[in-house]
């Protein structure tokens, strides 16, 4: 088999995957969510996903999913360009398209690591295009954010 061909078969079976509807939370209640890591001590991770990002998918159904599975990592998802409602940090309810804004992120996926009154405790984990390392820059954003609750 010719190495286009066996591309283009890799690429077709990986095209459904793209599309799939998302393995994490979408966020609702951000003042619950940050009570319930707190009750934990465990910072809230907040992905911001785009509808249809295939770097979305990976680390959301690769990295985050198993550890919110596995390990109850507090993990919830706001999507870009979304109209979902969600109670802010401050009590008020916005749209996921509007939070993302306000934070300023431009770039999905980007995770947030937030402590207990939606402060950030760790530098953003932005893209997905880095796999060999994801994983590494995803536990070192996770122990930045614990020391700092400690």
């Amino acid at each position: 088999m010719s190495a286009t061909r066996r591309a283009l078969l890799l690429a077709a079976a990986a095209w459904p995957l793209v599309g799939r509807a998302a393995t994490l939370p979408h966020a609702q209640d951000l003042p619950r969510a940050l009570a319930a890591a707190r009750a934990r001590h465990e910072p809230l991770v907040l992905m911001v996903s785009l509808d249809g990002c295939a770097y979305c998918h990976i680390v959301r159904d690769q990295y985050l999913a198993p550890l919110h599975r596995q390990q109850g990592l507090p993990v919830v998802q706001v999507d870009m360009r979304s109209r979902r409602q969600l109670k802010d940090v401050d009590g008020r309810t916005i749209v996921h398209d509007d939070f993302v804004r306000a934070r300023r992120v431009t770039v999905a996926p980007t995770l947030l690591f937030l402590g207990p009154k939606g402060e950030e405790l760790a530098e953003r984990l932005v893209g997905g295009s880095i796999p060999d390392f994801y994983g590494a820059y995803l536990d070192q954003r996770l122990e930045q954010a614990r020391a700092r609750l400690r």
